[in-house]
């Protein structure tokens, strides 16, 4: 899950064609998208992370293997962001919604392990912390004046640096490996989000509100976020979750 999203949609538009209140509700419509699908994502990690008769279906209860329903959960979420990410071009923007909230229901099933591993307390206050650091950040974002473009092709290239090392850490089980990443990556998606929120700033100000091309990128962009915050939780919860007896 630790990945980030570059958009290969260019909406044929004009810099500077939206006004302000238009950029405003583009901004809207992408907070909307990513709030039906993160309140999507917790209903569903909460229903089968707390409830066994719900749970049983990705994991065998005897022998605490994935299920077949399991093993989807935890690969088809990223066969679907590549299908949004390299199918934008082609899928309708009705697609993208639908592929979408399949991909929020899944994500949750995924998640729902952490209920197994961490206890429910901590997960609420992390839950609650990565909110107010996303927050933080993305006003950040979308108020600065500083141009976070080369801060955001640091990032990404510090992204790709984790993913390796999570990779190599998979074959090594290295505890002190696995705290480096996950505070790199609390520093990694922080920053992300606020280049993310100012990236779609700059896309609003281009994109003719009420366009086939507005509602992809709107679509496109509360995916962005939504991965921002999806991975600042689940690294903070490595860090500070508490884990069950």
């Amino acid at each position: 899950m630790d990945n980030n999203q570059n958009w290969n949609f260019n909406p044929r538009t004009q810099p500077g064609l939206a006004t302000q209140p238009v950029t405003r509700t583009f901004f809207a419509s992408v907070f909307m998208w990513m709030g039906i699908a993160l309140g999507i994502s917790a209903i569903t990690s909460y229903v089968f992370g707390t409830d066994p008769s719900y749970m049983q279906y990705l994991i065998n209860p005897d022998t605490l293997a994935p299920t077949g329903l399991g093993d989807v959960t935890m690969f088809a979420p990223l066969a679907l962001v590549l299908l949004m990410s390299f199918g934008v071009n082609r899928l309708s923007s009705t697609a993208l919604i639908s592929v979408f909230l399949i991909y929020s229901i899944l994500m949750g099933m995924s998640l729902s392990f952490i209920f197994l591993y961490y206890t429910q307390a901590s997960i609420n206050s992390v839950f609650f912390a990565s909110a107010a650091m996303f927050g933080t950040m993305a006003l950040l974002g979308y108020t600065t004046k500083t141009d976070l473009t080369k801060l955001g092709s640091i990032l990404i290239m510090a992204l790709v640096g984790i993913i390796v090392a999570g990779l190599i850490n998979m074959f090594i089980g290295s505890s002190g490996l696995s705290y480096i990443i996950s505070f790199v990556s609390v520093i990694i998606f922080t920053g992300l989000t606020a280049y993310d929120v100012q990236k779609i700033k700059e896309i609003g100000n281009q994109v003719e509100n009420g366009t086939e091309a507005a509602a992809k990128m709107s679509i496109m962009g509360a995916l962005t976020l939504y991965l921002d915050f999806i991975n600042l939780f689940l690294a903070l919860l490595r860090l500070f979750g508490s884990r069950r007896d």
